[in-house]
């Protein structure tokens, strides 16, 4: 009774951490262009350089997240990660008025958000009943949602009632950040758990290490360069695109729970398998919409695609039910997940400078081409999913 108790406690301090998590996110996602743009001067080939730095963290995180599992449970590196993001967001508020420092925080944020990927999956799946993993990772991804929304509601509110002011923006962003931590920092599951490895390579999560290299491909290819679409060609402003945030991340409070239930049933290799045909879809509206529909229709076009593409990150919980329901130690969890983002970081920290270059030199629909031709790889890649119907002795307890 005491440990459902303590179960039942915990997923709710989950919940609340994951929400103001979101809205954190939510304020970042829907602001950075705008404020590179406008604060910075930067242009599309700046933007791709900027990947470089702003992901470094994750491609370090494999050594980090594996030299603080060490020292700390999960729990408590998600509560660090927290303050080092109310750090960075608070340093782009107010102390970055030169490309130098601005790098600088923009490090220091994407640190704390690293690491918090690398250990809200085990996070969730600790609170997961066999069977039901993806259900849970959705109720969390809803909630993440529900953040999203109050944060990219707050970016509208203060753009509407006071004006584009970034250091708001990113002072909210702070202390949603620091709140977060506090709830992090108060759970108690898995403070009892065995210590995870400090280092895990196997043969056998070969697809997974794959599968996270093509999410990162992914990931960098529409969060920089999909928004960068709306804002360079067409100068959609910081509130429409939160607006565009606020609407996906409504959709996704509904849908993510639902799809985690669908991958339940479904299983991995077809929802993921899935995704890589719906993005390629919307890699070819990116490239072609503006050439083949007529105004206003081809900008609505596109903010379909960006609301489509974001409902479909929903879907990356399935690379972390996969790789429990393979994993040959609970323990090796944690630092695999942490060596997918490494590995998808890999890729992600290269592939933005080629395509801001791809971008200035070819146009915009050559970047959208090169990410519809690796979809499809990655559609193959998804089809050797197999997923034993008995979990391997010792795993996925």
């Amino acid at each position: 009774m005491n440990r459902l108790k303590n179960v039942t406690g915990d997923f709710r301090r989950v919940l609340l951490a994951t929400l103001f998590f979101g809205a954190v996110s939510g304020i970042f996602m829907s602001t950075l262009n705008n404020y590179l743009s406008d604060v910075h001067g930067f242009d599309a080939a700046h933007r791709g350089w900027l990947e470089f730095p702003r992901e470094l963290p994750g491609f370090l995180i494999f050594a980090v997240v594996a030299f603080l599992l060490t020292h700390l449970r999960e729990s408590r590196i998600a509560a660090l990660a927290m303050v080092a993001t109310a750090f960075g967001a608070v340093g782009l508020a107010y102390l970055s008025p030169n490309i130098a420092l601005l790098v600088v925080f923009i490090v220091i944020w994407s640190m704390g958000d690293h690491i918090i990927f690398a250990v809200e999956g085990p996070i969730g799946l600790k609170l997961a009943k066999r069977g039901a993993e993806g259900r849970r990772l959705g109720q969390l991804g809803g909630a993440r949602n529900l953040g999203v929304i109050l944060g990219v509601g707050c970016v509208w509110l203060l753009a509407k009632f006071v004006g584009v002011r970034y250091d708001l923006f990113y002072l909210v962003g702070g202390v949603c950040a620091a709140i977060a931590g506090f709830f992090y920092l108060r759970l108690s599951i898995g403070m009892q758990d065995a210590p995870s490895r400090r280092l895990v390579y196997r043969r056998e999560y070969l697809i997974f290490y794959a599968i996270s290299a093509l999410f990162g491909i992914r990931k960098q290819i529409f969060l920089v360069f999909g928004t960068w679409v709306l804002v360079s060609l067409h100068g959609v402003s910081v509130s429409t695109i939160a607006l565009l945030y606020f609407i996906a991340s409504a959709l996704g409070v509904l849908l993510r729970p639902l799809l985690g239930d669908v991958i339940d049933w479904l299983g991995e290799r077809i929802i993921l398998a899935t995704d890589e045909i719906m993005l390629i879809v919307v890699c070819l509206v990116y490239a072609f919409a503006t050439h083949v529909l007529p105004e206003p229709w081809d900008l609505r076009v596109l903010y379909g695609a960006y609301i489509l593409d974001h409902i479909l990150f929903a879907l990356r919980v399935a690379r972390t039910t996969y790789l429990k329901k393979i994993a040959l130690d609970p323990a090796d969890i944690t630092p695999t997940i942490s060596l997918g983002i490494t590995i998808d970081h890999v890729v992600a920290m290269s592939l933005p400078v080629l395509s801001g270059l791809i971008w200035e030199r070819y146009g915009h629909e050559y970047v959208f081409l090169l990410a519809a031709a690796i979809a499809l790889g990655g559609f193959f890649v998804c089809l050797r999913i197999r997923v034993p119907e008995t979990p391997p002795e010792g795993g996925a307890s």
